[in-house]
């Protein structure tokens, strides 16, 4: 399972270099344009408003039971990863939702929307447009702990893989190493990955190559192709 970032945003039947380190290894990718995308009619992408963690999730995994049903995939050998908001989705499928995968990979991943929204603010100078925008985008505030993934890591029920560019200005390396302390002191198994000098969208190769190496271990680790 590999929902992409933004939220807003959509996955195009083209080359996508992760996608493709993945199938030519054996696994097949499933990149699902759930509700929030931007590929369809506006009410599409308005119907992702204030649905972090819950129905922007549970189309993801509905849509691994559609596969499962329709025989291409066996839903019980699957794992989750993503990016930005693909990451947050990944660790929201083994915290928010529970028995669905393996094993998680987030690479800059959203792990606390609440912290998320708070910094942005601040660091907006308390701007009254972006306050409204993100209560649009997130829903109400008061909400957000019980889709927050670093809130619930006591309840992962699979290993996570968490890979962050310490440079990263778009979503704080804190979202990580948040969540690892969290699923430390939880007890729960997971591994962490700081890319030294990396920005948000991995623009380097050698750490590119890097972040692949170590998804491909973690996953064929936790859920290996027959």
């Amino acid at each position: 399972m590999f929902p992409h970032g933004g939220p807003s945003g959509f996955d195009r039947p083209e080359f996508d270099w992760w996608a493709q380190a993945f199938a030519s290894r054996g696994y097949a990718v499933f990149q699902p344009n759930f509700r929030g995308s931007t590929n369809r009619e506006a009410a599409f992408r308005i119907a992702g408003n204030g649905e972090w963690g819950r129905k922007m999730q549970t189309d993801l995994s509905d849509g691994l039971a559609a596969l499962a049903e329709a025989g291409i995939v066996d839903s019980k050998r699957a794992c989750i990863m993503g990016a930005s908001y693909g990451g947050y989705a990944a660790l929201a499928g083994v915290t928010v939702q529970n028995g669905l995968y393996r094993c998680a990979v987030s690479v800059a991943g959203v792990s606390d929307p609440r912290e998320m929204y708070n910094t942005e603010v601040r660091e907006s100078g308390n701007s009254d447009t972006l306050r409204e925008a993100l209560k649009v985008e997130l829903g109400k505030r008061s909400d957000l702990d019980q889709v927050s993934p670093r809130r619930l890591a006591g309840k992962a029920d699979a290993p996570i893989l968490l890979v962050h560019g310490r440079d990263d200005t778009v979503v704080a390396f804190e979202q990580s190493t948040k969540m690892a302390g969290a699923l430390k002191d939880a007890g729960k198994p997971y591994k962490f990955v700081e890319l030294a000098g990396e920005d948000h969208w991995l623009s380097r190769s050698g750490t590119r190559k890097q972040m692949l190496a170590e998804a491909l271990a973690f996953v064929q680790e936790h859920n290996p192709v027959n």
